[in-house]
């Protein structure tokens, strides 16, 4: 177990290396970010100078060296916009952004769940199409239009709900649901084929034929086997919902990391642009370890491959 944990921690920091190398690149081949400091008037002294000052003048080896070990303290700059340190203007959006992340992941759970088990066990039948109709149209959707119909039927013509905004539970569900309605379709689709395989299975039969009834069979024996997939798509999906919410942030004027990055590369400010980029990209790193290590505890013989 300590062996299949610290391969998956090893790659995992080595993943998190790897963007901050594409972070620093990026930032470089974008254009010259001494041109955001200096006056529009600048002569090339003062360029020179304020080059000098920020480290550009040095060798790039050496500019990164800089910003790794500033990365590792946590010091990635200051906004340009507000002069405060980009780390702690970008912390300052994280709540909300993981409270949205937390309500589509819950509404994904709530209704892909029940429904990919639900179509599994009726399979062939009515329901069974109606709900992979279902399954099919979230996925099809984008969210940008599903969040702004959502708007327009829920605040605009029933007032049930609030178009946008932030503090109550209220403001959530719009963009909870806007945010989740893909993860649930991928949860219920993937759900209901690794229920279908399992549920054939010799052991489930041998189960039935002992007596249980069908809800004990499917909770007790075939629930558990079938959700090895399944964490890995909401592992992914989880990731996924981050990075979604730069798009239903800005829709719901969500004050999030996704709207935060949006405003921030449209007056570039690059400090907090990469700041957000870095902890997504280690925020995912993170929740697909923590689906690696699930894999033992759900299934032992991946221990068992792996060492």
């Amino acid at each position: 177990m300590l062996q299949y944990f610290a391969r998956r921690l090893l790659l995992a920091v080595l993943v998190v290396f790897l963007v901050l190398v594409i972070v620093f690149v990026v930032e470089r081949a974008v254009g010259d970010p001494v041109t955001l400091f200096a006056p529009f008037d600048a002569t090339q002294v003062q360029i020179d100078q304020i080059k000098h000052q920020m480290g550009f003048d040095q060798p790039l080896w050496r500019q990164f060296l800089t910003f790794f070990g500033d990365a590792i303290r946590g010091d990635f700059g200051h906004s340009f916009r507000t002069g405060q340190p980009a780390l702690s203007t970008v912390l300052q959006r994280l709540p909300a952004t993981l409270l949205l992340g937390a309500g589509g992941l819950s509404f994904a759970l709530l209704i892909g769940v029940p429904m990919g088990t639900l179509a599994a066990v009726k399979r062939g039948t009515l329901l069974d199409r109606l709900l992979r109709l279902v399954a099919l149209s979230g996925q099809a959707l984008p969210s940008f239009w599903l969040g702004l119909v959502l708007i327009l039927v829920f605040a605009v013509k029933l007032r049930w709900l609030p178009a946008g905004g932030y503090g109550r539970w209220q403001n959530l569900v719009l963009p909870a649901i806007t945010l989740g309605a893909f993860a649930a379709a991928v949860t219920m689709r993937l759900l209901r084929s690794a229920m279908l395989e399992v549920l054939d299975a010799d052991y489930i039969r041998t189960a039935r034929a002992k007596g249980l009834s069908g809800r004990a069979v499917v909770r007790r024996h075939a629930m558990r086997n079938a959700l090895l997939p399944v964490v890995t798509a909401v592992g992914i999906q989880l990731g996924a919902l981050l990075s979604g919410t730069v798009i239903v942030e800005t829709i719901f004027a969500w004050p999030g990391m996704g709207r935060l990055t949006i405003q921030s590369i449209q007056s570039s400010d690059y400090a907090v642009v990469q700041t957000a980029i870095i902890l997504t990209s280690s925020w995912i790193v993170l929740i697909n370890l923590l689906v690696d290590v699930s894999y033992v505890w759900l299934d032992p013989r991946v221990k068992l491959g792996a060492a």
